[in-house]
């Protein structure tokens, strides 16, 4: 008996084997996997060469390394084309959590309702002049492809925006350039320094003029919306509004009972707000002079303020540690943000998401979102939504967003400019995705005059572990940051001086002592000056005592202040 189960499909479509099995395709070329393209020979003999050159003349060879960059040309042409073509005006697709797919990570403005895609936490760079010294302000471009930076040595110093090699370098004043602004509409730049010099440039460095504007250091200038007047704070305790076109001095702000630290005019209304050492924030009228109201919340010298790009809030950093948050429609306090382990120093908004960014003494760089919820009674402070706690060495002066949002700039005490971009989606391998670890020491002085590279007295630079005169592996303890912590010196008096530097005692504790105790391990505050470190290793020798006497300030065996030297650090 036949059980086979009949078949009651038509027998032409019953698959059958090929007939023809050598008209299948196999692959006969290209089979093994892609190559890296060959070195071109003349390119291998001129490394060689200068290599040969360099080992000649005692120098070390330097390794060539591919430049990085972060381009953003192709993520705004995607997003151009999806406005036109996606199904609705809120449609935006899904991001892949994988390190590849950074191709389709949009602009930040393509996610209005996503703020985590604009936290600039993955480093990229870190750019440093020839003559190394503290970076007191840094900007962008109004066309977003260059940064500008101004030091206490007064140059100007213009850093490609997409690779973050150098560019130009100006001596723009003759002593430390303290503020410097961009017009709104981009044609002028307008600069401050530590002499009270106003100076105007146009966007190729071209110097117009310049004139004495203060008695004393010019510490925050600020534009108007309409470009016509910008207003000056000054250590001489006043506010000046000067017309822009006539370089003319319109009238005079006083109210503030010491040195004027920030000033900073409101994006689109007839409103000032500045920041004093007697730790008090006050809103003028730019027209009457009049102040219209005064805020007494922070204990200490405020040392920066910036307004939302909405107009509405104004976030202020101040010496006691603290970030402050205020709305002013209906002037009252909107979040307290407390994180930084010391004072801190800057303060900056992204141009299209409500996160606020400080930068404290410690190095730290701190992102708060404030597009959250409030926070509830129980948890009466507002957390970080992300920490970069070894960003900078030193004391971070001066922070600025692109005008995209996708890359941020930070200048530092410690004489560097760092460059941070988003992270890739998925990355675990992220610099800053533990937390915040330090960023690699690699410093890059391209364009530059190719010297020595010479050991500044206080700055480790270059893979170099030690500091002058000591080791840095003598560490006494490390704190709840990672940083070495070193014990408070008696003569730590934060308001005691005016030439007091953060995180530093008097120069009693450094040069004073007689044995190895007496030298301060690494610590996360401000560099030690030279003075100071010249004499913690010369030991109150002729070397340290000759420094003293020519320079004058802190004397060579570290006895006292010499009141004829000049003032030290950035206040």
């Amino acid at each position: 008996m036949d059980t086979s189960i009949p078949m009651l499909l038509p027998s032409s479509s019953i698959p059958r084997p090929p007939s023809h099995p050598h008209l299948e395709w196999t692959p006969k070329r290209y089979l093994s996997d892609p190559q890296p393209p060959p070195m071109d020979d003349a390119r291998v003999l001129e490394q060689e060469m200068a290599a040969a050159r360099q080992l000649q003349d005692g120098k070390a060879v330097k390794k060539t390394r591919p430049r990085r960059t972060v381009d953003f040309n192709a993520g705004m042409g995607r997003w151009n084309i999806l406005r036109k073509h996606r199904p609705n005006s809120t449609y935006v697709p899904s991001m892949r959590p994988a390190p590849p797919f950074v191709i389709d990570l949009l602009p930040p403005i393509a996610y209005p309702g996503n703020s985590s895609t604009s936290l600039c936490t993955k480093f990229i760079h870190t750019s440093t002049n020839k003559i190394r010294c503290p970076v007191n302000v840094v900007t962008w471009t109004p066309e977003g492809r260059r940064v500008l930076t101004g030091s206490t040595s007064g140059e100007f110093t213009l850093w490609n925006g997409l690779t973050f090699n150098f560019e130009t370098i100006l001596q723009a004043h003759d002593s430390a350039v303290r503020a410097f602004q961009f017009t709104h509409s981009g044609s002028f730049l307008a600069s401050a320094d530590q002499n009270g010099i106003i100076k105007y440039f146009q966007p190729n460095m071209n110097n117009l003029t310049a004139w004495a504007g203060h008695r004393e250091a010019i510490r925050g200038l600020s534009f108007s919306p309409d470009d016509r007047r910008f207003a000056t704070a000054s250590d001489d305790s006043t506010i000046r509004i000067w017309s822009f076109e006539e370089s003319r001095e319109e009238s005079v702000l006083t109210g503030h009972g010491w040195d004027v630290k920030c000033v900073e005019w409101h994006p689109s209304k007839g409103l000032l707000v500045s920041g004093s050492k007697d730790n008090q924030i006050k809103f003028w009228d730019p027209r009457t002079g009049a102040v219209l109201s005064t805020l007494h919340q922070h204990k200490n010298t405020i040392q920066g303020l910036a307004w939302s790009p909405n107009g509405n809030l104004v976030a202020s950093a101040s010496r006691d540690q603290t970030v402050r948050v205020f709305d002013i429609r209906a002037m009252k306090e909107f979040r307290i943000l407390r994180g930084h382990k010391k004072e801190v120093c800057s303060v900056t908004w992204h141009p299209v998401h409500p996160i606020l960014v400080s930068g404290g003494s410690e190095g730290a760089v701190l992102h708060w979102d404030l597009g959250g919820p409030e926070p509830t009674n129980m948890q009466s402070v507002t957390q970080p939504r992300a920490t970069l706690s070894q960003a900078h060495d030193s004391n971070i002066w001066s922070m600025a967003f692109h005008p995209m949002g996708h890359l941020f700039v930070t200048a530092s005490n410690d004489h560097t400019t760092r460059f941070w971009s988003r992270e890739r989606p998925g990355d675990a391998t992220s610099v800053f995705s533990g937390g915040g670890e330090k960023p690699p020491e690699i410093i890059d002085m391209s364009g530059q005059d190719d010297e020595d590279d010479a050991m500044v007295p206080g700055f480790s630079y270059g893979g170099t572990n030690k500091w002058w005169g000591k080791d840095e592996d003598t560490a006494v303890g490390l704190g709840d940051n990672g940083y070495t912590q070193r014990a408070p010196f008696s003569g730590d008096d934060p308001m005691g001086s005016d030439d007091f530097i953060p995180g530093f005692g008097t120069s009693d504790n450094l040069g004073g002592g007689a044995g190895p105790s007496a030298v301060a391990p690494k610590q996360s505050g401000p560099l030690p000056g030279q003075e100071e470190m010249w004499t913690a290793d010369s030991r109150g020798e002729s070397r340290g005592e000759d420094w003293g006497n020519r320079r004058g300030g802190w004397t060579g065996r570290g006895r006292g202040y010499n009141p004829n030297g000049a003032r030290r650090g950035r206040y």
